[in-house]
């Protein structure tokens, strides 16, 4: 019950912001200073992820850096609005901290990278800053375990089968950014909707019930 809430006011809450600032965007520009009119922009991304993952709520104590790199495109509608897809590679994923007399101190860090395909609105509510909320599916392409001892020294690394796994993860996006000129900076939120693991072996039996859960900042050029 607990995760439709959430899911229900998390939509609620994108959908209100497009309703509100939708209203404002009509004075609002998309174009940089040399542009003449509105035009699409393709471009350059990439930033840093803090995923973790959940299975009723969301909670930062397992919270994991990892990265998002990739490609974008702009596309105007109207002065104001303009959809985004974009073609990232993900690396989400959660840890496990230990300490014990064997090991030390130290933490597992579970890494997925997924080819992730987000669509947004993007609403411009001031010349250089928008809001933008839409979707995303992915798809797993590798996965694997890293002992990370406490001066970050890597320890070990063992791959894992990508097939225990639900290769498709899909999920919803909500956030902020400013442009400037052909630059851009944000922050958004990626809330997974889709069950990581699949049961009848280990890996998939130990991630059955959890989801993709995280925030990314970015930092992009557009031309």
């Amino acid at each position: 019950m607990k995760k439709y809430q959430s899911i229900r006011k998390l939509s609620g809450l994108f959908t209100a912001a497009l309703l509100v600032t939708g209203m404002m965007a009509s004075a609002q520009e998309q174009q940089t200073s040399t542009d003449n009119g509105l035009k699409a922009k393709f471009g350059i991304k990439g930033g840093l992820n803090l995923t973790n993952l959940y299975v009723a709520d969301v909670s930062n104590d397992r919270m994991k850096a990892g990265f998002n790199a990739g490609v974008f495109a702009k596309l105007p509608v109207t002065r104001g609005f303009s959809i985004q897809p974009e073609l990232l590679y993900s690396l989400k994923g959660a840890k496990e901290t230990y300490n014990n007399s064997v090991q030390g101190n130290g933490e597992y860090r579970f890494n997925l990278g997924y080819l992730e395909l987000p669509v947004l609105a993007v609403v411009n509510v001031a010349p250089n800053f928008n809001l933008h909320a839409g979707g995303y599916a992915a798809y797993l392409v590798n996965a694997n375990v890293k002992n990370v001892d406490h001066n970050g020294t890597i320890q070990g690394a063992t791959e894992l089968n990508t097939d225990n796994f639900n290769r498709w993860d899909f999920g919803l996006v909500g956030g902020a950014g400013f442009d400037i000129e052909n630059f851009t900076i944000g922050a958004r939120y990626n809330y997974g909707l889709s069950h990581i693991g699949k049961s009848d072996n280990l890996s998939g039996d130990l991630t059955r019930n959890s989801k993709n859960a995280g925030v990314s900042v970015y930092v992009g050029f557009g031309f």
